[in-house]
């Protein structure tokens, strides 16, 4: 005989059959709605963004970034060996042509000064002497010519005289021998006189110039550094912005050592950046597009610099409007390098269907309708404005910018309006 069983047993049995109903019913109902969303033909129209084909012209730029640089930022060294004695303008302090920066201690170059100044007038000094010594030396070497002259001229009488007297027997051959003699020591005598002193003038006048050429020196020394210390004095020669300024006071500065920097904040330029793959691609005049917060500035490259460091291409842009109120010091901007540009191209508004392909699919809108269509078109230039479309579509035409890649198989999209 069968024994009935205990009502928490049963109990527990039809719970049990109650959850797994409920499981298979939440179940069915996710299965229907992730199949209605799957197989959905349909989107809202809040949800899409469209844009019109219109014509204009297009260009294809490269992506780069860029830093806003004053377009010019003049650095103040020290021209001298001193140590800065006062700071009178502080970093951010517009100054005026003329105005003072900061005051350095000249003691030790001025010191040196008098050293130069010194060593000069002893080198002058110098110059006189060897003048002077030149002069009696010359003077006494052409005393000295003229005195062997005057005895030449008397050996030639006496050798006129001994031959006389030999023709009337008064002497003999060998006196006249011994006349001749020495009146040719004396003629050689006279040209060596004569070559030493043309050799003095000569190694005489080249010490003397020598000296001179040394005084010259000194001298153009001197001059130098009365200049650095002239120089020394730090004053702006122009207006700007001071925006660095060596505040330690007291503290010594090597010559060369920057002491301060001032820049035009009413006009700058963009230090623009990108991958080396671009290499090839950006050169000197190549125009650019500047993106600033809301605004777009155009301009050219007007230098690449050589060297790559870490993959990075560097280069400079001089923009056509340098004087822009929303430039400022150091700000980070988006840089697009024009490399081509097409006058009257069929073009669309960028957005997120545009995947970057050569073909691809987008969907058009007719006009009055709420179904979209699928149309394969093709993609010429591009930029962060503009794509062109060089076949596929026409002025007037109306497309889908939202991407719309989950629908990428449907022939036909039905737009629901706004509820």
């Amino acid at each position: 005989m069968d024994t009935e069983l205990a009502p928490a047993i049963t109990n527990r049995a039809r719970s049990r059959r109650w959850l797994i109903g409920v499981i298979v019913v939440i179940a069915v109902v996710f299965v229907i709605v992730w199949m209605r969303d799957a197989l959905k033909t349909s989107v809202e129209a809040d949800k899409i963004r469209t844009a019109t084909v219109e014509i204009g012209p297009v260009e294809n730029s490269l992506n780069a970034t860029g830093e806003v640089i004053p377009a010019y930022e003049q650095i103040y060294t020290s021209p001298i060996r001193a140590s800065i004695r006062r700071v009178l303008l502080m970093p951010g302090t517009s100054v005026k042509p003329g105005q003072a920066i900061m005051d350095l201690d000249k003691s030790l170059t001025e010191i040196e000064l008098e050293k130069l100044n010194d060593q000069l007038a002893l080198k002058r000094n110098g110059i006189d002497q060897l003048r002077m010594k030149l002069n009696k030396s010359l003077y006494d070497a052409e005393v000295n010519d003229q005195i062997k002259l005057l005895n030449i001229n008397r050996l030639q009488a006496e050798l006129e005289g001994s031959r006389r007297l030999q023709k009337v027997g008064g002497s003999t051959a060998e006196d006249v021998t011994r006349a001749e003699n020495a009146l040719r020591i004396a003629e050689l005598e006279k040209k060596q006189l004569e070559n030493d002193l043309a050799y003095n003038r000569q190694s005489m006048s080249a010490s003397l110039r020598e000296t001179t050429l040394q005084a010259q020196i000194e001298e153009k020394n001197l001059k130098e550094l009365t200049y650095k210390i002239k120089q020394a004095d730090i004053v702006a020669d122009r207006p700007g912005v001071l925006t660095w300024v060596n505040e330690n006071i007291g503290s010594s500065v090597n010559e060369g050592e920057m002491l301060a920097k001032l820049a035009d904040l009413a006009s700058f330029r963009i230090e623009g950046s990108c991958s080396d793959v671009y290499a090839e691609q950006v050169k000197v005049g190549l125009p650019v597009i500047v993106k600033v917060n809301e605004s777009s500035l155009r301009g050219l490259i007007t230098q690449v610099k050589p060297a790559v460091k870490n993959g990075i291409v560097q280069f400079v842009i001089q923009l056509d409007n340098s004087h822009h109120a929303s430039l400022r010091p150091n700000m980070k901007v988006e840089v697009f390098v024009v490399t081509d540009r097409v006058a009257k191209a069929v073009r669309v508004t960028n957005g997120p269907a545009f995947k970057g392909k050569r073909t691809q699919f987008v969907y058009v809108l007719p006009k009055g309708s709420n179904v979209a269509h699928r149309r394969e078109v093709a993609i010429g230039l591009s930029n962060f404005d503009f794509v062109e479309i060089k076949s596929g579509l026409q002025a007037g035409e109306q497309i889908i910018l939202t991407d719309l890649s989950q629908y990428e198989n449907l022939e036909e999209i039905t737009i629901e309006p706004n509820r």
